[in-house]
């Protein structure tokens, strides 16, 4: 009867790790169809939305990510202006978008001269590979830009 009892018990093990796995391949096939099914042309319609048809200048905003990132679900950036951060001439925002995930606008950070330097760091999520774009506003209007490419090796978004 004791070995009956491992064989049923070894049985129900098994049957709970490839349950776990289906549900676990499940969800990631989920994640990745909804990443594929994500729209590039949210990207421009993000950006328009932020900022008008006003002209974006890609100069002075330097993007830093790792080019290869083994898990979506936090991609460390770090994202820096050159900006004197004076009173006169400061940075008042930056923004962050990803142009393959669901929602393209991913972060936002409002700045002032009393911030001293002009760099935000953080973690994000990512749908899929993909360019990061940051747009920094300036206290006078002006609108620069940097990108930088990551790729994703798991997906973080669903």
């Amino acid at each position: 009867m004791a070995f009956g009892s491992m064989c049923i018990g070894r049985t129900d093990r098994t049957r709970r790790r490839l349950l776990a796995a289906a549900a676990s391949g499940a969800a990631l096939y989920a994640v990745r169809v909804s990443a594929v099914d994500a729209d590039p042309a949210k990207l421009s319609t993000a950006i328009r939305s932020a900022f008008g048809d006003r002209p974006i200048v890609q100069q002075r905003v330097n993007v830093e990510l790792p080019t290869l990132a083994e898990n979506g679900l936090v991609v460390p950036i770090t994202v820096s202006v050159e900006s004197p951060m004076t009173a006169a001439d400061h940075v008042s925002r930056i923004q962050l978008f990803a142009e393959r995930n669901n929602l393209a606008e991913i972060a936002a950070f409002e700045l002032g001269p009393h911030n001293g330097i002009a760099k935000v760091s953080t973690r994000i999520r990512l749908a899929e590979s993909q360019q990061i774009l940051a747009i920094a506003e300036t206290s006078d209007g002006r609108l620069w830009s940097g990108a930088a490419r990551v790729e994703v090796t798991i997906s973080g978004c669903g």
